[in-house]
């Protein structure tokens, strides 16, 4: 079995990174709108754009979860496609890949 500590960390920092940035999204998003009503458009406009980037943030989050979870119970590294092992230097580009270069193009 390959070691693949320092990918760990890598994505647990990431993760870390994602939440704390996921969070500050939602502070942001649950501001009441101002009585204004040429700032609310102004406000709904912004929360329309946070919300396609906590989106964006969620997915990465859960990409990375299963990523954690596939090293934790063995099947990180290894091809949902084929089942070939996937290049050590594909994972440090692209940590949460399930396809090896093959499969992936």
């Amino acid at each position: 079995m390959t070691d693949y500590g320092d990918l760990r960390e890598q994505l647990e920092q990431r993760l870390a990174d994602l939440l704390e940035r996921a969070d500050v999204i939602e502070d942001d998003l649950r501001h009441p709108l101002d009585a204004d009503s040429s700032e609310q458009a102004i406000d709904l406009a912004d929360d329309e754009a946070l919300e396609g980037v906590d989106g964006v943030l969620r997915q990465e989050i859960a990409q990375i979860r299963m990523a954690l979870l596939r090293i934790e119970n063995g099947t990180y590294g290894r091809c949902s496609q084929c089942g070939k092992p996937i290049a050590r230097k594909r994972l440090e580009a692209r940590p949460i890949a399930t396809r090896c270069v093959d499969c992936a193009s």
